[in-house]
């Protein structure tokens, strides 16, 4: 639990600011002061405007009615370079916009220094190294030489995000605007960043923290900023006695919902496998792993980045080879996908982990998102792609998902973080797949969107077909699932029915203590 803050003056205010793309309105006459020495908590359901604000403030939006003010003077925040000069620094939820690949990780640590004019003159590698090490000591990363040296493209998306945060708190800026800074960190990396961030805020630092885990903002926020439909609903302090955690998901999503579930009814299928793994060491160094995937249950595998969930997501779904001498096996059969496209054929689909760079194709509209897949069975005769089918066909994912954005028509990037989820997911469950893979499919999706994906991958699974949800998140996974495994460093640490273990049960497994086997 945060403490508030005494308010100071405003480091930059937003006076009536609006925004649209084309007829669509997304933001409408918002008044937001952003204090010195104050975390406030940015809020809202996929949709609301979060994205649009955080463009308006980065200089992404230049174009709005309303007043931007820094200090109380009008500003045109033109560009994020100019939004950078007035103290601005914002972390965006794609990270690989911060990234430029081709360049090393200590180039990408200075690149703020170097595209400022260090360029000019010859900067030799040592110097690169040496001007990197306090960037990353910003985080108390302690990363080696041979990593700084490395093609930051290759960086794995934690790290890339640890990165991009290293390298804007080094700035030590006035304003800081974190959008969903923890979906890739370990809970480690995630505690090192609160324990900074609040430092930073005794410090002066006025921070905008944008997240859907309700639990991080608890931890941090000294106010709570709700929008909803473009507009401010809510805007609280800790310390106000009209503070309360329901109203505020009241004003998020327009509805009540209960923000601690009852322990629901467990689905469980007939006993038939849908898909077994049989000797798959997920990892280089762990022992060969055995797992049932059961038809009408939805299976949540559990696990912190590393522990081999991600491996096992694309081993099943042929985007990766099975390793050593393992088996899998479909429907009783033997299955050896050679790639995702064989999978695919074979009815098994996943929805990968990074959505933006695995699972959406930019610059294109949703329908065609929706339809990129299965262009064969939407042609007509001569190989002729039917628009009426293009366009139906999104239309059932819209309606299914609840997809919030200007039509099948408009471009995918115009979506939220949320409803670009739901295209992802909506797309491969409209395949009526006989499994359905998940990697992280709730990262960056805020409560209302992750119960709407929850329920269409259960009504599948629980139809007949199977389904495997990747997760690190506990809450989630006993939130969506039948049943848990939890994996630790490549094995099984526990695997059971959610209504025959407890959430310590799943945080102990997390330990890799000795769990319950099913």
């Amino acid at each position: 639990m945060t403490t508030a803050r005494t308010e100071t003056a405003a480091v930059v205010e937003l006076a009536g600011v609006g925004a649209a793309y084309g007829p669509t309105t997304v933001l409408r006459d918002v008044d937001l002061a952003l204090h010195g020495g104050q975390i406030t908590g940015l809020l809202g359901a996929n949709g609301a405007g979060k994205s649009t604000l955080i463009k308006v403030l980065s200089g992404l939006k230049p174009e709005h009615p309303g007043a931007v003010r820094v200090d109380g003077a009008d500003v045109a925040l033109s560009s994020p370079v100019q939004a950078g000069r007035l103290g601005v620094a914002t972390v965006h939820q794609n990270v690989a916009d911060g990234v430029v690949p081709g360049l090393s990780v200590a180039e990408n640590l200075l690149l703020d220094e170097l595209a400022g004019g260090a360029a000019r003159r010859v900067v030799t590698r040592g110097d690169t190294l040496r001007r990197a090490r306090p960037v990353l000591a910003t985080l108390g990363l302690d990363w080696s030489d041979a990593v700084l040296r490395a093609d930051a493209g290759d960086l794995a998306i934690s790290d890339a995000q640890l990165l991009v945060l290293a390298r804007v708190l080094h700035r030590r800026p006035r304003l800081l605007i974190l959008d969903e800074p923890t979906s890739t960190l370990t809970a480690r990396e995630a505690s090192r960043l609160f324990d900074l961030l609040r430092t930073l805020r005794d410090d002066g630092l006025a921070i905008v923290y944008v997240s859907h885990r309700f639990g991080e903002v608890e931890s941090l926020a000294d106010r709570v900023v709700v929008l909803r439909d473009g507009t401010v609903k809510l805007d609280v302090t800790r310390d106000a006695p009209t503070f309360d955690w329901a109203a505020i998901l009241r004003a998020m999503l327009g509805r009540e919902i209960e923000l601690d579930l009852a322990r629901r009814a467990v689905r469980r299928g007939d006993g038939t496998p849908a898909a077994t793994v049989r000797g798959v060491a997920l990892l280089p160094d762990a022992p060969p792993v055995d797992l049932d995937v059961r038809r009408g249950e939805v299976l949540a595998v559990l696990g912190l980045i590393g522990a081999g969930k991600t491996e096992l997501a694309e081993t099943l779904a042929g985007a990766r080879p099975v390793a050593g001498d393992g088996t899998l096996t479909l429907a009783g059969r033997p299955y050896a996908p050679r790639d995702p496209a064989a999978a695919i054929a074979a009815g098994v689909v996943l929805v990968p982990e990074d959505r933006r760079a695995q699972g959406l194709f930019p610059g294109w509209t949703l329908a065609r998102n929706v339809s990129a897949p299965f262009l064969a069975e939407l042609s007509r005769w001569a190989g002729v792609l039917s628009r009426r089918a293009e366009a139906g066909r999104a239309a059932q994912v819209i309606a299914a998902l609840d997809v919030r954005g200007p039509g099948p028509h408009a471009l995918v990037d115009e979506l939220s973080g949320g409803n670009q989820q739901k295209v992802v997911v909506g797309r491969w469950l409209g395949a009526a797949p006989a499994l359905i893979v998940l990697d992280e499919p709730f990262r960056g999706v805020d409560l209302g969107a992750r119960r709407d994906i929850a329920a269409a991958v259960g009504e599948l699974a629980h139809g007949g077909a199977a389904a495997v949800v990747c997760t690190s998140d506990v809450d989630e996974a006993l939130e969506v699932a039948d049943r848990v495994v939890v994996l630790v460093e490549g094995r099984v640490s526990l695997d059971a029915y959610i209504d025959e273990v407890s959430h310590d049960d799943v945080v102990a497994a997390f330990l890799g203590q000795p769990g319950a086997q099913g």
